[in-house]
């Protein structure tokens, strides 16, 4: 199985809004193989506490506002660390940079494919 085109939709859109807030290092990886639950993780790094409550504050918004969606459940945000926005098809993480590099989602999710993700015509998928 592969990601839902509405997954991919949403991958846009929350990708654009974590880029305007200066979301870093932005990567996508389809899990549709081993959660049946949700199709994309969206992993995005921070500078700061301020930052990452801002790229995640940014992502709710524009998800409900150009797609309707509405995230299904939040964590995390009173510490402003690791935010996790969960929109069904679409689960994102934004990081502070220190968390994303000790939990290491990506090598947690290494066997899942990398989606390419494209922010305003430039391909911010990860050169290895």
């Amino acid at each position: 199985m592969t990601a839902t085109a509405h997954a991919l939709e949403l991958l846009k859109v929350a990708a654009a809004a974590a880029d305007s807030k200066g979301g870093e290092d932005l990567v996508a990886l389809d899990v549709t193989g081993p959660l049946p639950l949700t199709d994309i993780f969206l992993i995005i790094t921070g500078r700061n506490e301020r930052n990452v409550s801002a790229i995640a504050s940014e992502i709710e918004d524009d998800l409900l506002l150009k797609c309707s969606a509405k995230a299904l459940r939040r964590e995390g945000r009173q510490e402003g660390r690791w935010i996790l926005l969960d929109f069904g098809d679409l689960v994102v993480h934004v990081f502070h940079e220190e968390d994303r590099m000790y939990y290491g989602l990506e090598r947690l999710w290494k066997d899942c494919p990398v989606l390419p993700v494209e922010v305003a015509g430039a391909d911010l998928a990860p050169t290895e």
